[in-house]
C-alpha cells in the first residue's frame, strides 16, 4: 500500500485477519460489481488477505486479477487465500501505490479498498490507479470514515478506543476520515468523469456483535494497535486492557448497535 517503511495501522495479528477475511465482493465492493465484465484484467491495490480480490478474480473470469500488496508478507495472505479457492487467474505483485510497478493504460479496472486511509499521499496514489488505467476504464476505491463510526448505548471506552485510533493512524501517516475526502482527492488527482455513493455497515445481532466487539477487543491487546499505542506513548497496557474490557461489556449489551459509513468512488477515464 505504502511505502516499505511506513507502518500499517492494523498490521496482521489474527485479530484483525479474521475481521478482514469477512469481507467479500458482495459487502465491501457492491458499487463496481455492476461494471464488471467477463474477460477484464483488474488491479486490486492494497489486497490484504484477499478475500475480495478472490471473489472479483471469479467475476472477471477468463479475465487476470492482479493483486498488489506492500511487501511479500502481506502478498503471501492473498496468495494462500489464491490457493485455498483454487483461482486460476490470480496473479501477484509487490508494489508501491505511489509508485506502481506497471506500464501506462495496463488493467481495464484498478480497485482499491480501505486503502487511501493508511497512505502518506492518497491523491499520489490516485494518481498511480489513473496513469495504469485504460482508457475508458474504471478507477474505484472505497473507505470508511472513522469519524462517522457510532454506537449505542454510550461506552467511554469506545470514545478513548476510537479517539486512539485516530492519533496512532495520523501518527502512522494517515487519515482515518478518509471516507469524507474522496471526491476532493480525485478532483485533484485529475479525474473528472466520477460517482460518489456510501454504504453503511451495522452490527447489532448477538452474533455480530461477539464477532465484531470480540475481534477489536483483541485487537487492541495485540495487533500493531497495541504496539504503535505503547511506543507512541499514547497509551499504557493498563489503558488498553480497560478499552479491550469495554469492547466486552458492550458485546454483552442486548441492544448493543454499531454502525460505520463507508465512501465510495467509481471513476470513468
Amino acid at each position: 500500500m505504502g511505502t516499505g517503511e511506513k507502518v500499517y495501522t492494523h498490521g496482521h495479528h489474527e485479530s484483525v485477519l479474521r475481521n478482514h477475511r469477512w469481507r467479500t465482493a458482495e459487502n465491501s465492493a457492491g458499487y463496481l460489481l455492476p461494471d464488471l465484465r467477463s474477460g477484464m484484467t483488474l488491479l486490486d491495490v492494497g489486497c490484504g488477505p484477499g478475500t475480495i480480490t478472490a471473489d472479483l478474480a471469479g467475476l472477471v473470469a477468463p479475465g487476470v486479477v492482479t493483486a498488489v500488496e506492500m511487501n511479500d508478507e502481506a502478498l503471501n495472505l492473498a496468495r494462500a487465500e489464491f490457493a485455498k479457492r483454487g483461482v486460476p487467474n490470480a496473479k501477484t505483485a509487490v508494489s508501491d501505490i505511489h509508485a506502481l510497478d506497471f506500464p501506462d493504460a495496463t488493467f481495464d479496472v484498478v480497485h482499491a479498498h480501505q486503502v487511501l486511509q493508511h497512505v502518506s499521499d492518497p491523491v499520489q496514489a490516485l494518481r498511480e490507479m489513473k496513469r495504469v488505467c485504460k482508457p475508458g476504464g474504471i478507477v474505484a476505491a472505497s473507505d470508511a470514515d472513522y469519524g462517522t463510526f457510532t454506537w449505542y448505548p454510550e461506552t467511554p471506552e469506545l470514545d478513548r478506543w476510537l479517539a486512539l485510533y485516530k492519533d496512532i493512524a495520523r501518527a502512522n501517516g494517515g487519515e482515518p476520515d478518509a471516507g469524507r475526502r474522496l471526491r476532493a482527492w480525485a478532483r485533484e488527482a485529475g479525474l473528472v468523469d466520477f460517482e460518489t455513493t456510501a454504504r453503511t455497515w451495522c452490527f447489532s445481532s448477538d452474533e455480530d456483535r461477539e464477532w465484531w466487539g470480540g475481534s477489536w477487543a483483541d485487537r487492541v491487546l495485540h495487533s500493531t494497535y497495541a504496539e504503535r499505542a505503547i511506543e507512541l506513548g499514547l497509551a499504557t497496557r493498563a489503558d488498553l486492557e480497560q478499552i479491550a474490557a469495554g469492547w466486552h461489556s458492550w458485546v454483552r449489551e442486548r441492544d448493543g448497535w454499531f454502525a460505520l459509513l463507508h465512501s465510495e468512488i467509481l471513476c470513468r477515464v
